[in-house]
């Protein structure tokens, strides 16, 4: 119903949504930083760009850049603050039982977790593992936007472009996601097997080489 009240033209927007959407590429931009960080968005800014793509004349890659963009900006955020304050920035920021999950999570799988976390379109608690490869002090920061910069773009420009080339279809999905829920169970398990077969096979290499 949200989806469809943004799409209605002659419906005055009211939701904090329909805001970011009248301010275009530039509110894309303002909602994907408030995404990379503790803030919940539900997976905003991948809604708000599917309706931008649908609704505005704008080149389709104008707004996967921009929410690439926002969303790098915000991750390095998260990340910034946590490598200055620590695990104390988590505390702060998430609950215990979430911290002590996924911290193992990201322990165990590392760039893959983060790759994977950032990638896929579900509401994730991918802030975690921003916060999570800040606070490890092992992770550079030119690794850390390297590996989210390309999984986010990889993300929305996928979106972008499906939404560009099947349109309302699209909405459909947006509209009724429990409908295709395997289909993107699906998609993640292939999307993060690939991610985890490549780091074991970059390790091996690794391991191999004198």
């Amino acid at each position: 119903m949200l989806l469809l009240s943004l799409l209605a033209p002659r419906k005055r927007p009211t939701s904090t949504l329909a805001m970011f959407r009248h301010l275009g590429a530039l509110g894309l931009v303002s909602l994907a930083i408030l995404d990379g960080t503790p803030l919940p968005t539900f997976g905003g800014p991948d809604i708000l760009l599917v309706i931008l793509v649908l609704t505005r004349r704008d080149p389709w890659y104008e707004y996967a850049a921009a929410a690439t963009a926002g969303s790098i900006i915000g991750a390095y955020v998260t990340f910034r603050l946590a490598r200055t304050a620590g695990k104390a920035y988590l505390e702060s920021s998430f609950s215990q039982r979430k911290i002590a999950k996924l911290l193992k999570v990201f322990d165990h799988w590392g760039t893959g977790a983060l790759a994977a976390s950032s990638a896929v379109p579900f509401p994730t608690p991918t802030s975690v593992f921003f916060a999570a490869a800040g606070a490890s002090h092992t992770y550079s920061s030119q690794k850390f936007l390297t590996v989210v910069g390309a999984a986010r773009a990889l993300r929305y420009s996928a979106l972008a472009i499906v939404a560009k080339l099947y349109g309302r279809h699209f909405i459909r999905v947006l509209r009724h996601p429990t409908q295709y829920l395997g289909w993107f169970l699906l998609l993640a398990v292939v999307f993060v097997a690939l991610v985890v077969s490549g780091i074991i096979v970059n390790r091996r290499m690794a391991e191999a080489t004198p």
